[in-house]
């Protein structure tokens, strides 16, 4: 593609994710610690001509119609707020698991965000990009600008960027796609929300150590939940936690991916391997995040 910018769409992942209560409106407030993966996707535009998408990679066939794709939605929703808006041929390399917990869907929709952002000399501060971003789905936001953050509300209240530490980490999808909607049908059931005031800026620890003890005592409310839509969760959790070098293991948004940490990218690595031979349909991957 003659002139195409490429955009990492990097993965998503909830260290963290209170689900506070459920609304009038139907939507639930929710309060998670948001940080991003050196892995993802990656969505190349052409800019000029016709608005279009066309899909490869390994999970292609798992992203459904084009047509149906948030990258679209997103493009249009910046086009009903930007009059004469340049887009084009996007082309997207999907990687990621789709339903999965880790955004993909989101952070693809914000990369094509960015792409025409760019295209269009628009300042990444527009505010007319986390208009569409917030058209466009409740994660998109957070992933317009993939730094590590805390989301509350549906997903539009975000923190200031938190200087986190990169940790050392393995995602873990048992290949199963796990609906959201689903798991918070559940969640009663589960009786695991934990309602209460929501955050209130304290801060997050900057260094390892400490940034890993105030994920570890928080939760996922939402994992409970989804072993009881997905029992293969439980057997990703367990898998991971047996890990004699996994620091902490926990579901990722809705899931049904998970994430397990480690001291070092070589710990990562190893684990990555072992669990691949225990478990060759499941996708894997050593990564960091933060």
């Amino acid at each position: 593609m003659a002139g195409a910018r490429a955009e990492p769409a990097p993965a998503k992942i909830n260290l963290t994710l209170r689900v506070l209560g459920r609304r009038p409106d139907g939507y639930h407030e929710i309060e998670s610690l948001v940080v991003f993966a050196a892995l993802g996707d990656t969505l190349t535009l052409a800019a000029g001509g016709k608005l279009a998408l066309s899909v490869h990679g390994p999970m292609r066939h798992a992203a459904g119609a084009s047509t149906d794709n948030l990258v679209l939605k997103a493009a249009r929703a910046l086009a009903e707020r930007i009059a004469g808006l340049d887009w084009g041929r996007f082309v997207l390399a999907k990687r990621l698991p789709v339903a999965a917990g880790i955004g993909g869907g989101s952070s693809d929709a914000a990369a094509a965000l960015r792409l025409l952002a760019r295209a269009n000399r628009l300042a990444m501060n527009d505010p007319r990009l986390y208009e569409a971003a917030r058209a466009t789905g409740a994660d998109v936001p957070v992933c317009l600008d993939p730094s590590p953050r805390v989301m509350r509300g549906i997903g539009e209240i975000l923190s200031a960027p938190l200087p986190l530490p990169r940790l050392p980490a393995v995602l873990v999808n048992p290949g199963v796609a796990l609906l959201t909607e689903k798991v918070f049908a559940k969640l009663q059931v589960a009786r695991r929300c934990h309602p209460g005031a929501p955050w209130t800026g304290e801060a997050v620890p900057s260094d390892r150590e400490g940034c890993l003890a105030y994920i570890r005592g928080q939760a996922n409310d939402l994992e409970p939940a989804a072993i009881l839509v997905e029992p293969a969760v439980r057997e990703v959790l367990a898998a991971l936690r047996a890990l004699p070098v996994c620091r902490l293991a926990r579901m990722s948004g809705s899931g049904a991916t998970c994430f397990g940490l480690f001291d070092s990218t070589r710990a990562a690595a190893a684990a990555a391997t072992a669990l691949r031979k225990r478990h060759p349909d499941w996708w894997i991957r050593a990564t960091t995040i933060g």
